[in-house]
C-alpha cells in the first residue's frame, strides 16, 4: 500500500500514474488474470448492465476530473446501475459509515464513468457537450442521463487516494440529460456572478448548507471563480482545496474566542481507521499523527501549524491533514471555543483507497460524542494510551507539538 508520503515522492517525479494504489504493482501488467484483488472486482460489478455502448441510468450526480495529462484531461459523468431512489446515496458520504467496505465498492463500482479528453481552460467558453457536465454538476438531486460511448466499457482498477473509486469507463461521445436537474438558488447565484471569486463562491455556498461534496464538484467542473479566470480542476485536487478553504475561514473565527478549560479526548473507529482527537486547553496549534499498521514503521508520520507561522503544505499527511482539521474547527466554532488539537489516525490491515472523506466523517462522528475529560495532559495522554494500539510512547516521540510544550514548561 502506497502512503501518501510516497505518493508525493511519485508525484513529483511524475510517475505516480504507473503504480496501482492497492498493491503497489505496476499498472501495465495489471490484468484480471495475475490479479485477485481486479477478479474480485469483477464479481462485484454488474457488467451485464453496461454491455451496450448506449448507458441509461442515474447520475447521483457525479462529475469526475482527473488530473493525468492535465493541463488537458479526462471529465465526464458517472451514471449508476442502480435505482434512481438508490443512487444519491452514492455521493453521501455523511451516510457512509454504516455501510462496511465491501458494501461501500458494490455501490461505486456500479458507477460507469464516461470521459472526453478537453483542455481545463475550455470551462470559461464550454460547447454544449461540457455544459451538460456543468448542468449535471450543479443539480443537487440523482439525474437521469443517457450516454454514448465510443465503446464498451472497460473494467480497471480506478482507486484514487483522495476521491472515492469509480467503476467501469469508456470514451463518451454524446450525452443527454433526460429531465432537469433541480438546482438550490445559492448555487445558481454563485454560478451565475461572473465576478465572485471562487474562495467567496465556496464559503458563502458551506454557510448556506450547501452539502461539501456538491461544492467540490462545482469547482471542479470549473463553474465558480472570475468568469475569464474559470478552469476545470482535478477532482482529488478539488477536494483538499474546499478542505483549506473552509477550514482557513473557520480557523480566523476559532482564534479570537476563549479557550475550552480542561483536556478532552474523543475517538471513533470505522473501515478499519481510528481517530482519537485531544483538545487541549490552549491556544489554536494543530498537529495530525498518522501510523499504518499494514506497513509498519518506526515512528507515525506527522505534519502541524502554529498561529503566526507561515501555512506549509502537509507532506507527510497530504489531504487528509485538511480533511481532519475542518471537523476540529467546526466543532470549536458551533461551541465559540478555542483550543489546541492533536489528532491520531491509526490505518489497520484491510484498509482500502476510500478518500480522505472517512477520515473527515470518521473526526466529526468523533466529536459528536461526548469526551472524556482530564484535569492534565500526563492524565490525557493516559486516557488515549488505551484507546491507541500503537503504543503512546511512539506517539509522543514523534510528536512536534507535545515536544513544544514540553520544551516551553521547561522554559517557563
Amino acid at each position: 500500500m502506497l502512503h501518501e508520503y510516497e505518493i508525493g515522492k511519485l508525484e513529483a517525479k511524475g510517475e505516480l500514474r504507473n503504480f496501482c494504489p492497492v498493491c503497489k504493482g505496476r499498472l501495465s501488467e495489471c490484468r484480471p488474470a495475475v490479479c485477485p484483488f481486479v477478479k474480485k472486482l469483477s464479481m462485484w460489478i454488474p457488467m451485464e448492465r453496461f454491455q451496450d455502448r448506449i448507458v441509461f441510468g442515474a447520475s447521483p450526480p457525479t462529475v469526475f476530473v482527473g488530473e493525468w495529462g492535465y493541463p488537458r484531461v479526462n471529465v465526464g459523468p458517472a451514471v449508476s446501475a442502480m435505482e434512481k431512489d438508490f443512487a444519491g446515496l452514492l455521493d453521501l458520504h455523511e451516510k457512509w459509515l454504516g455501510f462496511s467496505i465491501d458494501e461501500l465498492l458494490l455501490m461505486r463500482l456500479s458507477l460507469l464513468h464516461g470521459k472526453k479528453r478537453v483542455g481545463v481552460t475550455v470551462a470559461r467558453m464550454p460547447s454544449r457537450f461540457i455544459e451538460s457536465f456543468q448542468e449535471l454538476a450543479m443539480s443537487s438531486t440523482p439525474v437521469d442521463t443517457e450516454m454514448e460511448l465510443e465503446s464498451r466499457p472497460a473494467l480497471k482498477p480506478l482507486f484514487y487516494v483522495r476521491e472515492s473509486p469509480i467503476g467501469p469507463s469508456a470514451p463518451l461521445l454524446k450525452i443527454r440529460l433526460a429531465e432537469n436537474p433541480s438546482v438550490p438558488r445559492i448555487v445558481e447565484k454563485a454560478v451565475s456572478d461572473a465576478d465572485l471569486r471562487a474562495e467567496n463562491a465556496i464559503l458563502t455556498m458551506y454557510r448556506s448548507g450547501i452539502r461539501q461534496e456538491h461544492i467540490t464538484r462545482l469547482l471542479s467542473i470549473g463553474l465558480l471563480g472570475s468568469k475569464n479566470e474559470r478552469k476545470m480542476v482535478p477532482t482529488e485536487w478539488s477536494i483538499t482545496a474546499v478542505d483549506g478553504i473552509i477550514g482557513k475561514a473557520l480557523r480566523k473565527e476559532v482564534i479570537k474566542y476563549s479557550l475550552i478549560n480542561c483536556y478532552e479526548v474523543y475517538g471513533f473507529e470505522a473501515l478499519h481507521n481510528r481517530v482519537c482527537i485531544l483538545l487541549l486547553p490552549l491556544r489554536w496549534m494543530f498537529e495530525v499523527l498518522e501510523y499504518w499498521h499494514s506497513m509498519p514503521s518506526k515512528f507515525p508520520y506527522s505534519d502541524h501549524e502554529i498561529t503566526g507561522f507561515p501555512e506549509r503544505y502537509p507532506e507527510n499527511i497530504g489531504g487528509a491533514y485538511h480533511a481532519v482539521r475542518l471537523p476540529v474547527l467546526e466543532h470549536l466554532s458551533v461551541r465559540r471555543r478555542q483550543a489546541a488539537a492533536l489528532v491520531f489516525i491509526e490505518v489497520f490491515p484491510g484498509w482500502l483507497p476510500l478518500g480522505v472523506w472517512r477520515l473527515r466523517e470518521i473526526s466529526r462522528k468523533a466529536l459528536s460524542m461526548q469526551p472524556t475529560k482530564a484535569n492534565s495532559l500526563d492524565e490525557a495522554l493516559s486516557l488515549l494510551s488505551t484507546k491507541l494500539k500503537l503504543p503512546i510512547e511512539k506517539w509522543v516521540r514523534a510528536s512536534w507539538l507535545l515536544d513544544f510544550l514540553k520544551n516551553q514548561t521547561r522554559l517557563e
